[in-house]
């Protein structure tokens, strides 16, 4: 008989890195993904056309200009934090949920399983800016959102979703509590 016999219940070899390699405490680490192409874009766009607009125009194109400049500087603002902090990771434990802020900002927030109300995709009423789904995750009457090029793939969306779902439905032991869309 071969070792992935059903009779002998032996499991494959190829099978046993995989089972070491998850944690035995059922949590969840994802690590969130930084382009920082479109930061880089929009600072040399809205710094370089903002300079030109605000030197060879009028009043309406020194505000445009303007404009350009700010969203130019706070898109190299964004850039500077993205060299300075890592982007960020979501931490699903059966003690505690970690979850960033934004990308490469500081301070996640950390708040007990218990303290989630809601999570869920959303995948038809999302920003024009962002790219679908976006997993959000509600706390209390505060909502993060988490859109999908954040995450190397949406399978990684959805461990955290059902890490969260996991500990939600262990902790209150009621599946009504937990929301999907």
């Amino acid at each position: 008989m071969s070792p992935s016999s059903p009779k002998t219940g032996d499991a494959p070899e190829a099978d046993a890195p995989k089972r070491a390699a998850r944690p035995a405490d059922d949590s969840v680490a994802i690590e969130l993904e930084a382009s920082r192409q479109r930061a880089i874009g929009w600072t040399a766009f809205g710094l370089i056309v903002g300079a030109l607009l605000m030197w060879k125009l009028g009043t309406v194109g020194v505000w445009v200009g303007v404009v350009l400049i700010v969203i130019g500087v706070f898109r190299a603002w964004e850039l500077v934090q993205s060299f300075v902090y890592p982007p960020g990771t979501i931490t699903v434990t059966p003690t505690e949920v970690s979850l960033p802020r934004g990308l490469s900002l500081p301070h996640p927030v950390r708040v007990a399983p218990s303290d989630i109300t809601a999570v869920y995709f959303l995948r038809r009423s999302v920003p024009w800016n962002r790219s679908a789904p976006v997993l959000v995750v509600e706390i209390g009457r505060h909502a993060m959102a988490f859109p999908r090029d954040w995450f190397a793939s949406e399978a990684d969306q959805r461990h955290v979703i059902h890490a969260l779902l996991r500990d939600k439905l262990s902790a209150d032991g009621e599946p009504g509590d937990a929301e999907t869309a």
